[in-house]
């Protein structure tokens, strides 16, 4: 079976906030271990971990070991405590819907709790962060099982950005069912984009598909075209961030682009991803905020200049792919496929 990183877990004794530094990768595994609000936050925003599932983890975890460090003296103050942790790591990432869903989650824990004594209310937060560890290694499965059905041995696959186990805590989203693939003797021959600005498919995807022993061929995002009108790509496999209500859904910048090319070559595109990703209260992707990152991300990328001192550049982190060049959202219960306005409200019963 193929291992995979788990980025963000709880260390061995359970008090502290587990996770590689995915800004050092490819050439240096990190691990930290974070306790304070500050830090967290900071891990978050700064993409030290990244991908939706694993920041909903991470805040999840670092909740968890945040509200460990309280002095409060009675639940009331504990809880004020824990209400102020919790709005301040909201605001680290904008766009990943799983960064609010894991928080509100633990807090509806802490109010089913909150008669309890603070030291049974700590235990049952740790309870929780840990179920939603343990459900998205067995939700990263389930969209692998589905997300295969689809694929046949021998083909070519195009992923963008990360949407692996870097970004989650297993085997991924998108890549997913290219892992159960391998276990099975697909031979799948993948294209990972480098993903610019910040290389997340060159320097994690690539990475991570390296070390398990897949097929793996890194591209220029603007090769994509090229690679596609050869006859390299049978079908597209992307993660994502936020599924609007209508099917739009939101991944790193520069998937959209992706999904229109897919379209023109007849090429399916599929969208992995976890139902905690979906937003029913999210009507369109025009509703989805978008996250406006650094300027020297662009300009001044991993501490080199790129482009000229004092001109601007804009760099938002994410598009929203509109939901007709979608063939089709995979997630852990099942395939879901247009018209998405009735499928996915159907996918929640």
């Amino acid at each position: 079976m193929i291992k995979t990183i788990v980025p963000a877990e709880l260390n061995e004794k359970k008090d502290k906030l587990r996770i590689m530094d995915q800004t050092l990768l490819p050439n240096e595994e990190k691990w930290l271990e974070l306790d304070d609000p500050e830090s967290i936050w900071e891990a978050i925003k700064m993409l030290r971990v990244r991908g939706a599932p694993a920041i909903g983890i991470a805040a999840a975890i670092g909740l968890y070991v945040c509200s460990l460090r309280s002095q409060a003296g009675n639940v009331f103050e504990f809880g004020k405590e824990f209400e102020k942790i919790k709005d301040y790591l909201a605001t680290s990432r904008p766009t990943a819907v799983n960064l609010f869903w894991a928080l509100n989650r633990m807090t509806d824990r802490f109010h089913r709790e909150k008669n309890k004594s603070i030291d049974e209310i700590k235990w049952a937060l740790l309870d929780e962060a840990e179920k939603i560890l343990s459900e998205d290694q067995a939700m990263c499965r389930a969209i692998g099982r589905h997300g295969l059905s689809l694929l046949k041995s021998e083909m070519g696959l195009l992923t963008y950005c990360n949407a692996g186990g870097l970004a989650t805590s297993g085997l991924g989203t998108a890549l997913a069912p290219i892992y159960l693939g391998c276990e099975k003797g697909y031979n799948f021959k993948v294209f990972s984009c480098e993903t610019r600005p910040l290389l997340q498919g060159s320097r994690l995807t690539a990475y991570e598909l390296d070390k398990a022993g897949v097929d793996v061929t890194i591209i220029c995002d603007n090769m994509v075209s090229q690679v596609m009108k050869e006859g390299k790509i049978d079908a597209v496999l992307v993660g994502c961030d936020r599924v609007a209500a209508n099917g739009d859904s939101a991944n790193k910048i520069g998937t959209s682009g992706i999904a229109i090319l897919a379209w023109e070559y007849g090429i399916p595109m599929y969208i992995l991803g976890p139902t905690s990703t979906i937003d029913l209260d999210t009507p369109t992707g025009a509703d989805i905020k978008i996250e406006l990152r650094g300027e020297d991300e662009i300009g001044n990328s991993f501490g080199r200049r790129t482009a000229p001192e004092g001109v601007k550049a804009y760099n938002p982190a994410f598009d929203v792919t509109d939901a007709k060049y979608i063939t089709a959202i995979i997630t852990d219960r099942g395939i879901v496929k247009p018209p998405y306005t009735k499928t996915l409200m159907e996918l929640f019963g």
